[in-house]
């Protein structure tokens, strides 16, 4: 029995890693789409600066991950299964979204996993619900802040350049932008990296190889280096929908999006609020649209990118408890 426990540990650990990993090529679109769509770094330079910028930022803190780790259920109704099969429900629907080119929320698809998996396993009754309302209330209100965010810094900087001809202006934001982008890479490292060290630290928990829930600096370590490689594998249908299919988008715009983005990630960040990145820049992108005119965003791609958001939560809940379920007979509950 404890041969199998460890195990289970071992693949908790390294699903984990993979999740991060998938995490880094599904999301690199958040930090970079932008200053690629308007030329400010060609996609290799922009692919290894968020690389190294996430992996900093997956350094910084741990506040998410200890919102994740404790906020949804208390320890001792987790067990190794439920982590693995609450990773896996995650990491099969950020594959599904990545190959059809949606930005769906890693957030909520680990936290959707969980979800279903502990339910699998004990039920709904044992959920922290108001854990879960206050995860999913930063979730709901992060795009919210975003678009407001994004047009007023775009109408803030439209009223200040005004007099500036717009070839002058996008020679000046093209530099600019790829400041913006640093910071939206190294916010991106600081917010979702933290959701797997949140799980491979309850997992230790549950094990009892950690008595209480504190992030070791080799969990960080690997989850950052995970993240990492996994952006600079460069997730190129997602940058596609983002940086090209959405919106339209010019370097002032695409510094306006990135500054805004950051800022509203950095800010949830620091009270241990797991915003989805994916949510925060896509709204933006949306306000920035929306400040040049309504028909400048391409509503059937945010009619598509809705139903994703919509559905990621319950999907990957339905994906983990049936992950869960499969997995009971080799490894018992």
């Amino acid at each position: 029995m404890h041969e199998v426990t460890l195990l289970l540990l071992v693949l908790v650990i390294a699903s984990a890693l993979i999740f991060d990993y998938v995490n880094g090529f599904h999301d690199t679109a958040n930090a970079i789409a932008t200053c690629v769509s308007t030329r400010a770094l060609s996609i290799k330079g922009a692919i290894f600066m968020a690389a190294i910028l996430n992996f900093a930022g997956a350094m910084v803190s741990t506040k998410v991950a200890t919102t994740i780790g404790k906020g949804i259920v208390d320890a001792g109704h987790v067990t190794q299964l439920v982590v693995l099969a609450g990773i896996l429900g995650a990491i099969i629907w950020d594959l599904i979204t990545w190959y059809y080119g949606m930005p769906a929320s890693s957030s909520h698809a680990i936290i959707g996993g969980l979800i279903g998996a502990v339910i699998a396993h004990a039920g709904p009754d044992v959920l922290h619900w108001w854990g879960l309302k206050n995860i999913v209330l930063g979730l709901i209100i992060s795009p919210i802040v975003g678009v407001i965010m994004g047009f007023l810094f775009m109408v803030l900087l439209m009223w200040l350049f005004r007099k500036q001809a717009p070839s002058g202006l996008n020679n000046g934001f093209r530099r600019l932008q790829v400041a913006s982008a640093a910071l939206m890479a190294f916010s991106h490292g600081t917010a979702d990296a933290q959701k797997s060290m949140g799980v491979i630290t309850m997992a230790l928990l549950s094990y009892g190889l950690i008595p209480t829930f504190d992030v070791p600096t080799w969990v960080k370590i690997c989850c950052a280096i995970a993240m990492g490689l996994g952006t600079a594998a460069g997730g190129w249908r997602i940058i596609k929908t983002i940086g090209k299919d959405f919106v339209k988008l010019q370097p002032v715009h695409g510094f306006c999006v990135e500054t805004a983005s950051a800022s509203v990630i950095m800010g949830a960040a620091s009270f241990g609020m797991p915003v989805s990145t994916t949510h925060v820049i896509t709204s933006a992108i949306l306000g920035v649209g929306v400040s040049k005119r309504l028909t400048a965003v391409n509503w059937n791609v945010a009619y598509r990118i809705l139903w994703a958001w919509i559905l990621t939560i319950p999907a990957a809940a339905i994906m983990a408890f049936l992950t869960y379920q499969g997995l009971t007979p080799f490894f018992g509950r």
